[in-house]
């Protein structure tokens, strides 16, 4: 057994050479870039609606609070589901290839993010309108579940192996454009009239998700399979059940990696997302600074996504994540400080601040350092699955945010121990995982390091 696999990974080494440089690569960073970003736009929208508009529309409720509380609970249900995405998604990439799943991805994303922009409101349609919303959510989250993961595995295994953190910070660079975007068109929106926002504007970013379908789909459609998975179907090395051989061979990295994925899914969304409420709701503020916040946000992660990935590179993936989570850890109480001030200025300097050491290493590592945890049979199922079950666990972060900040009188503090409980799990994970910038990536296992 060890045999063949040494032979396969020799073999698929060989192969994946060709594709690493010129035209080809380039197709692939550009479609997963514009790929993810339109189906994480999709994504990150919903966030937002939920903290300006939902609470008023769908979970119409006596208490404004409570309505965003209610909204947020459905924010968390396409996470509930992402594990199930990851597992089904995963299951058809390591079967019938990382592309044609990304396909199938894009269409059920954006399909169910173009809908909610069709629903009737609870006006229209009373307790039927929330539950669809609901519904369209959770199809949202089967989307997402396999995204991010199809998108790095693919990047991964086309990328120069001395170069593959640099590539794959890509994909997330692609989250992050999603998320400006998604935060700009509301943006945008938000300069309207209250009752001009509330009667149609706010279905407009919805809507728009119908057209870029269309962008999605033909960017991934011109991308080549992955070399690595081609070579497998020609040596007939896939496996029929990716998920049992994802657990059995890698037990102990699928729990890595659910752990891994526990503070930047936490975190995430108490900057982008919870955030907007915080500033808005408890310190009473304009829309536009918590949304200017996020923006300053994201603009920074976009800028050093590349730079950390390849500094991984360089020194590892391992000491960027550790650096990282103790960073966010260490900043969760200053960072709610700065909120508190109610200074515009101060809010956006917390926001870069928590980006550019905490969050950004994190995630610009995020796309190789799962790909490294698992072999090229298995790599798509157990990246996808084990990642998504870390953000199904954390996922509810703003609901558990907005409880928090309710029971505690409109105060942050709790939220920046629960920042820093995260932190700690990540930190376990992070601390018990091996150096993967050396292994094999066309390896059937992943434990095979590539020769120098």
């Amino acid at each position: 057994m060890t045999g063949a696999a040494d032979s396969t990974s020799a073999e698929l080494n060989v192969e994946r050479v060709e594709p690493t440089d010129g035209k080809r690569l380039r197709r692939v960073v550009g479609a997963s870039v514009v790929g993810t970003a339109l189906e994480w736009y999709d994504f990150f929208i919903y966030g937002f609606a939920v903290t300006l508009v939902f609470n008023e529309l769908f979970f119409v409720t006596g208490d404004p609070a409570t309505g965003v509380i209610v909204g947020f609970a459905t924010f968390g249900v396409g996470f509930a589901v992402r594990p199930l995405g990851g597992f089904v998604f995963g299951h058809l990439g390591d079967r019938i290839g990382r592309r044609a799943t990304l396909v199938l991805t894009t269409i059920v994303m954006g399909v169910s993010t173009g809908l909610i922009g069709l629903l009737p409101t609870y006006d229209s349609i009373g307790i039927a309108a929330p539950i669809l919303l609901t519904v369209l959510r959770m199809c949202q989250g089967l989307g997402a579940g396999a995204e991010f993961g199809g998108a790095s595995t693919l990047l991964a295994e086309h990328a120069p192996p001395h170069r593959r953190g640099f590539f794959t910070s890509f994909a997330q660079t692609g989250v992050q454009i999603g998320l400006l975007s998604g935060t700009a068109v509301f943006l945008m929106v938000e300069t309207l009239p209250r009752e001009t926002v509330l009667a149609w504007a706010w279905r407009v970013p919805f809507l728009f998700s119908f057209v870029l379908i269309a962008v999605a789909l033909y960017v991934r459609l011109r991308v080549d399979e992955s070399p690595v998975f081609q070579r497998m179907v020609k040596q007939r090395t896939t496996v029929k059940l990716p998920v049992f051989e994802a657990l059995r061979r890698y037990p102990r990295n699928f729990l890595i990696g659910i752990g891994a994925h526990i503070c930047d899914t936490a975190i995430v969304y108490i900057y982008s997302t919870y955030s907007l409420a915080y500033i808005t709701k408890s310190l009473a503020l304009p829309r536009w600074v918590a949304l200017t916040g996020v923006v300053a946000f994201t603009v920074v992660v976009i800028v050093l996504q590349p730079v950390y990935g390849a500094l991984s590179d360089r020194i590892g993936r391992r000491p960027l994540n550790l650096f990282s989570v103790v960073f966010t850890a260490a900043f969760a109480f200053p960072f709610f400080l700065l909120l508190d001030t109610r200074e515009p200025v101060l809010i956006w300097l917390a926001l870069v601040v928590a980006t550019a050491f905490g969050f950004a290493p994190m995630i610009a590592v995020q796309p190789v350092f799962y790909a490294e945890l698992f072999g090229a049979r298995v790599r798509y199922t157990g990246f996808a699955a084990s990642r998504e079950i870390g953000a199904a666990l954390a996922g509810f972060s703003p609901l558990v945010a907005a409880a928090l900040v309710a029971q505690a009188g409109g105060k942050g503090w709790p939220v920046a121990l629960w920042m820093i409980g995260t932190a700690a799990v990540s930190f376990v994970a992070f601390l018990l995982s091996k150096e993967g910038k050396n292994v094999d990536i066309g390896a059937a296992d992943s434990t095979e390091v590539a020769p120098r």
